[in-house]
């Protein structure tokens, strides 16, 4: 009983762990558009997320009854099968940090969950129905129930502000931008926080700390909420940087358009018990608000790379979390080999990190891989453009002193654009005076 117990806190922890890195990592989904629009200053933003995450915390408990309750049958889970689900989640949520792509912490948490507990009970652990209905259909339509609600939301803000001056709609829009982003942050703390809730209240089921089907208790909802907050304050600030300038340019009216639908996307989930992500919601509204403006663009490089790592959230968790469970079957020895890889592995992922620092002072310059490069059409017309030709000085109809000054005009600005594009030829030393 005292190894399952220290077991236990262990996993607790770990868990814990996971939540901070949940914190830092999805900062981005509730500030990226309002630091980058200067609707509020990067630490002011980020000190603003974290209050409301810890107070969405309390507000329900139906996604930790899905984590807890549903995702995997509790009978014949063990502490080891948690501890191993949080080890592929947290070096998944390190890994894209590093990079600055903005993946799903809660699908993560989910990919190492289902990894672990095939690995340990068989593919029979899991609820499949519960995956599907739950998971992987929310994970489609979040992103394009909140792109298509944030692209009208744009086109709307834009057709109601041409009634007033540009600038008194900005400054508007960008307190609605605060608003809006305390909104996502609320709905951010009712959903993911939730998570760690849900995976901390299994573990203590699956130790016999407390009864199956249990309700997380009041410490577990604190602990939770504490440790989302205080990740939230430290600034995911690489994400923040690719969400907010990497995926688009957004004016105030974009950014309030986006927050705004994607906020309602979430609280409607979280009241439903879908284990939604934030990150696809916000992401979806990020393009979708882009889009919404006249001339807005998607950076769709960026955008790719984005939703490659969204497809192998789940399985790379899953592998990893695995892996992590056949070798904690060793025993103590086991457990001690992955909790030092998972240390070791925390530790090299941070030292990276530090050659290129991102922080609140330079998070909104953007990086030269953001920016899109010229298309092959664009590229091949340029190199073929026929130099300008040069109009005959007696040609036209003009007379007199109108005529020539036309004609000089012409000949000067021919003349200049055909030296910036023909090279000047070689010319020949003239021959001396005597030999001729």
């Amino acid at each position: 009983m005292e190894h399952i117990t220290l077991l236990l806190g262990i996993v607790i922890i770990t868990a814990l762990v996971f939540d901070f890195t949940n914190g830092f990592h999805d900062t981005a989904n509730a500030m990226a558009t309002t630091i980058s629009t200067g609707a509020l200053k990067p630490k002011t933003a980020v000190a603003m997320s974290a209050v409301l995450n810890l107070v969405g915390a309390f507000m329900s408990v139906e996604v930790a009854k899905t984590i807890s309750k549903g995702l995997v049958n509790e009978e014949g889970i063990q502490p080891e099968v948690i501890f191993a689900a949080l080890v592929g989640a947290i070096l998944w949520n390190l890994v894209t940090w590093l990079v600055g792509l903005p993946s799903s912490s809660s699908h993560a948490l989910m990919g190492g969950l289902i990894g672990a507990a095939v690995a340990s009970a068989g593919i029979g652990a899991v609820n499949g129905s519960v995956v599907v209905t739950k998971v992987l259909i929310p994970a489609i339509a979040a992103p394009l129930v909140a792109g298509i609600a944030a692209y009208l939301a744009a086109k709307l803000t834009y057709k109601l502000g041409n009634r007033v001056g540009e600038k008194t709609s900005a400054k508007g829009y960008r307190a609605g931008q605060i608003a809006s982003a305390g909104l996502v942050s609320l709905a951010h703390g009712t959903n993911d926080a939730q998570k760690t809730m849900g995976i901390i209240t299994l573990a203590l089921i699956a130790g016999g700390a407390i009864a199956p089907d249990a309700n997380p208790p009041v410490w577990v909802i604190v602990s939770a909420g504490l440790a989302i907050a205080m990740g939230t304050y430290l600034g995911g600030w690489r994400i923040i940087r690719t969400m907010g300038s990497g995926l688009t340019d957004l004016h105030p009216q974009q950014g309030f358009a986006a927050q705004t639908s994607a906020a309602s996307v979430i609280l409607a989930s979280s009241n439903l018990g879908f284990s939604l992500s934030t990150t696809h919601s916000c992401s979806g509204a990020v393009m979708g608000a882009g889009l919404g403006r006249k001339g807005g663009v998607v950076r769709w490089s960026t955008a790719t790379r984005m939703f490659v790592a969204w497809g192998l959230t789940l399985p790379a968790a899953a592998l990893v979390s695995a892996g992590a469970e056949l070798v904690m079957r060793i025993g103590d020895v086991g457990i001690a080999a992955v909790t030092l890889f998972l240390i070791g592995s925390c530790l090299a992922i941070w030292l990276i990190s530090r050659r290129q620092v991102v922080d609140h002072n330079n998070v909104n310059e953007v990086e030269p891989a953001h920016a899109e490069e010229p298309g092959v059409v664009t590229t091949a017309i340029a190199a073929v453009t026929v130099p300008p030709t040069v109009a005959a000085a007696g040609t036209g109809t003009g007379t007199g002193t109108a005529g020539t000054t036309a004609a000089a005009t012409t000949a000067e600005v021919t003349d200049d654009a055909l030296k910036a594009t023909i090279p000047a030829a070689t010319q020949t030393p003239a021959a001396p005076a005597a030999a001729v």
